[in-house]
């Protein structure tokens, strides 16, 4: 029997209702079978939870540091934005390593070991790419007006340079969910910002 066009589209929407209820059907079954998996002290999960919470602090340090420095509403807008952001997601951060039973300092293993890379070692001990040094907060805090909104800046764009890195290294090693997306977020986020930074740098003469 020949089918019309009609007879035809039913019967290929019966079809793909059943193959769509069994491939639910296999994953309902996987997901019953596996249970989520809490992540160990040495894996990118927790690895990226610990040494962005640090990387995070350094940001809302810097941010209240040059709020308190300039009267600009631009830079101050901004800092207050990039603290109140960095402090939750740290926040955020710092939950999990409590929920998965995790020490949120991992003493003996340098940061960014989950990356397979190492940090630079100096007077400032071990630092992750884009954080600032002690002398360079410490300009930071004795600068004011138009050299501490510059400094900001600059500090701050590369200090989400860093971020970004080790975000992106989250996208690509932790296990798919909320983590994972958190990380793709802050990249977003952070690579637009490093655009806004670098035209108010430009408007600043820098």
């Amino acid at each position: 029997m020949k089918l019309n066009r009609t007879q035809w589209a039913s019967v290929t929407a019966v079809a793909l209702a059943v193959l769509f209820a069994g491939g639910a059907v296999t994953v309902a079954s996987a997901d019953r079978d596996e249970a989520p998996r809490t992540p160990t002290a040495e894996s990118a999960d927790a690895g990226f939870a610990r040494d962005m919470a640090v990387h995070h602090q350094q940001a809302v340090e810097m941010s209240f540091v040059v709020r308190d420095r300039t009267k600009d509403e631009e830079v101050r807008r901004l800092a207050y934005d990039i603290a109140n952001t960095q402090a939750n997601q740290r926040g955020m951060m710092l939950g999990w390593l409590d929920m998965w039973g995790l020490p949120k300092v991992q003493s003996g293993v340098p940061p960014m070991t989950w990356m397979g890379m190492g940090v630079d070692t100096g007077e400032d001990g071990e630092l992750m790419p884009g954080m600032a040094t002690r002398a360079e907060i410490e300009q930071l805090r004795k600068a004011s007006g138009r050299e501490a909104e510059v400094l900001y800046l600059k500090l701050m764009t590369e200090h989400h340079k860093g971020g970004i890195h080790m975000a992106q290294g989250c996208v690509e090693r932790c296990v798919p969910g909320v983590e994972r997306d958190l990380a793709q977020g802050m990249v977003d986020a952070q690579e637009s910002e490093i655009k806004l930074m670098a035209d108010m740098l430009k408007a600043r003469g820098a």
